[in-house]
């Protein structure tokens, strides 16, 4: 006699687990983000290579230059980018990034000041002084879809609406409860905002997105973005799966 035919509920239950064994970490990670948040983008995987330090293999270098904030915004949206010094289009980020010095117009004040947000250079100086910035040398990175990346991110990168970038903050906070404070300006959403604050201080942190990411990147009016520390990633993973069928039941969520 032929054994029963197992219930469909449970055929999809182990059929989608065993789907999840032969994945990697990275993709698993990235699945579960997209599916129990309900992403409307992949998570981001960002990369720093040091000085001196070996590129991952297999990411290709682009035909023409990005800045950082176009290569993460883009890389949401499935692509993958290997990006040297040389292919770097933005000097203020590949400075945050501590790929080059800050330009003397940058520092100054006036190469912000001319965009309108500020009323003087001394108050962009002021901006740019206040900046974190990427404590070591750094010589290009790699910037791809968390559920691509063959390598440790420093960074996953999440654009998303406010609702989804939420429920970070419980995240971060699920075991030992406090306050979340985040750090911001009206420039450099990806390059700093979004991966050298959460490298420097091993905590999220929330953007509201800035100039650069709204005049150059398909960055939407509805959308915000966090970054946070890869080395967190596992465990908010873990508390994200208690949440799905625990407050995300009691909560509105569209």
């Amino acid at each position: 006699m032929n054994p029963p035919a197992l219930p469909v509920v449970k055929k999809q239950f182990i059929k989608r687990h065993v789907v999840l064994a032969r994945m990697n970490d990275n993709e698993i990670y990235a699945e579960k983000l997209r599916t129990i948040l309900k992403l409307r983008h992949e998570p981001v995987a960002i990369k720093l290579v040091k000085k001196e330090e070996d590129y991952p293999c297999g990411y290709d270098i682009p035909e023409a230059q990005m800045s950082h904030c176009q290569a993460v915004l883009s890389a949401k949206n499935g692509k993958c980018f290997k990006l040297p010094l040389k292919m770097q289009g933005c000097n203020v980020g590949a400075a945050c990034l501590n790929m080059i010095k800050n330009p003397e117009k940058v520092k100054s004040g006036e190469f912000h000041a001319n965009i309108g947000i500020h009323e003087s250079p001394i108050g962009a100086k002021n901006m740019i002084d206040a900046r974190t910035d990427i404590p070591y040398e750094t010589q290009g990175e790699i910037v791809c879809p968390l559920k691509s990346a063959t390598f440790v991110p420093d960074v996953v990168a999440i654009v998303d609406i406010p609702e989804r970038i939420y429920w970070f903050g419980g995240l971060f906070t699920y075991k030992d409860g406090g306050r979340v404070q985040y750090s911001t300006a009206p420039f450099q959403c990806a390059c700093e905002d979004l991966t050298a604050i959460p490298i420097v201080t091993g905590k999220p942190n929330i953007s509201l997105g800035c100039f650069g990411c709204r005049k150059k990147t398909d960055m939407k009016s509805d959308e915000m973005a966090i970054g946070i520390p890869f080395s967190l990633v596992p465990t908010m993973v873990t508390t994200l799966e208690i949440y799905q069928n625990g407050v995300f039941c009691k909560a509105k969520r569209d």
